[in-house]
């Protein structure tokens, strides 16, 4: 069984939001469900890069509010020039076994969020590669990137991270995510919507 999710590796709130699924999956005893961390290229989406001082804003606003133990490493000028190459690394770990898959899917986001690592660099990538047990990926993991996007935008993605249920889909359902009156973020755990969304996935 999966719980999918469309979601970039850059993205602050993925990285939390994948973190608190698998979580709450973990806290129910269901090894038999694989998160299906599906790409979307927030390059492609916006036609630019993402700015890593702008990432490490939302980065440390999350860190402020709700997640005191993530982002102990974000480097805002070691910041990646893209994110391509480090998805279809996790497309092709997922070709290969969905665990496997899943497991490079939290990896890239460590080594971005946690490490401070630059994911586009090909020496970073070959690391991984290496610590995954799978070779560099090919023209088909980075045509399965473009698929996923494609795919995404036929289905009405919203955003990173973007989960699809089997009665449903709903944008990031660990967090409530607004700005206040001076235009800086608001973030809170919501905990209800979590458990109710991960309840609806593994009873489907």
């Amino acid at each position: 069984m999966n719980i999918e999710v469309f979601a970039d590796i850059w993205c602050p709130f993925a990285h939390v939001g994948l973190r608190a699924v698998a979580a709450e999956r973990d806290r129910l005893g269901r090894d038999d469900v694989v998160l299906w961390v599906r790409a979307w290229p927030l390059e492609l989406v916006n036609g630019v890069p993402m700015d890593g001082h702008h990432a490490a804003e939302r980065a440390t606003a999350l860190r402020d509010q709700v997640a005191p133990d993530m982002f102990a490493g974000v480097v805002p000028d070691n910041f990646p020039s893209t994110t391509l190459p480090a998805l279809a690394l996790v497309s092709r770990a997922y070709a290969t076994d969905p665990r496997l898959g899943e497991r490079a899917s939290f990896l890239v986001r460590d080594a971005l969020f946690e490490h401070g690592q630059d994911i586009s660099d090909p020496i970073v990538i070959q690391r991984l590669a290496d610590e995954l047990g799978i070779g560099l990926p090919d023209d088909a993991d980075h045509q399965q990137v473009l698929a996923d996007y494609a795919e995404g935008q036929q289905r009405g993605v919203k955003g990173s991270p973007h989960f699809f249920g089997p009665d449903g889909d709903v944008f990031c359902p660990a967090l409530q995510i607004s700005r206040d009156e001076h235009d800086e973020f608001v973030i809170a755990a919501d905990r209800a919507r979590l458990t109710e969304f991960v309840d609806r996935c593994l009873v489907g």
